[in-house]
């Protein structure tokens, strides 16, 4: 999908699950990305997804993509970490061309890990019963290469929308929970949280939806 974004649109939880639960009855295997800024609760929303639909699905991040904190630092952008740059694109779109195919085999995902702050390869195992791969991430809707192959591979396309101050909030609280100081925290959720947002909004016309979550 291209063009206008679509008008974000008001959805509960049980309408977005409706919709998960037909995508992974709809073939084989689907793919679903849920897009959206730092902070939108976009993994909160997959995992509850994935929930939903149970055993027939699957939850790939693509933080498991995170470049490890040893090559950032030779690249000197540890402290631009999540950025479009700081992650293996590549690798991630590989893995989604395995999972599309749906091979016979289970194929292995990472996944990142917040305690670590590091990727740790082969922790997700996806296996040929799966019938609905759900991935999440900032990056997904992107239109530079090689993000832009995501797109293509993804059956179905949700942009999560929030407003922005509620997302500076969480993102702050986020930081402060992972050991930052609240100034640091602050600093880093309206400095590169935000950089990195700024990116994003524009990619929301790739998606079939856009969505704001409303209260349960």
């Amino acid at each position: 999908m291209t063009g206008t974004p679509p008008e974000p649109r008001g959805c509960t939880f049980e309408q977005l699950a409706d919709r998960a639960r037909t995508l992974a009855d709809a073939g084989p295997r689907q793919l679903l990305g849920i897009a959206g800024a730092p902070g939108a609760g976009k993994s909160s929303l997959a995992e509850r997804i994935v929930a939903a639909v149970g055993p027939a699905a699957c939850l790939v991040p693509m933080d498991g993509f995170h470049l490890a904190q040893v090559e950032l630092r030779r690249l000197d952008r540890a402290g631009r970490k999540g950025a479009v740059d700081t992650f293996d694109a590549n690798g991630y779109v590989a893995l989604l061309r395995r999972l599309h195919r749906l091979e016979p085999t289970t194929v292995y995902a990472p996944e990142f890990r917040r305690d670590l702050e590091e990727p740790v390869a082969g922790a997700i195992p996806v296996s040929p019963s799966v019938r609905l791969v759900v991935t999440e991430g900032n990056y997904l809707l992107l239109s530079t290469d090689p993000w832009d192959e995501v797109r293509s591979l993804l059956h179905e396309a949700w942009f999560l929308d929030l407003d922005a101050g509620e997302r500076v909030r969480r993102l702050t609280e986020r930081h402060v929970a992972y050991g930052r100081s609240p100034a640091e925290a602050e600093a880093w959720a309206r400095g590169s949280d935000e950089a990195n947002a700024t990116l994003v909004a524009g990619t929301a016309r790739q998606a079939d939806l856009v969505v704001r979550l409303e209260p349960a």
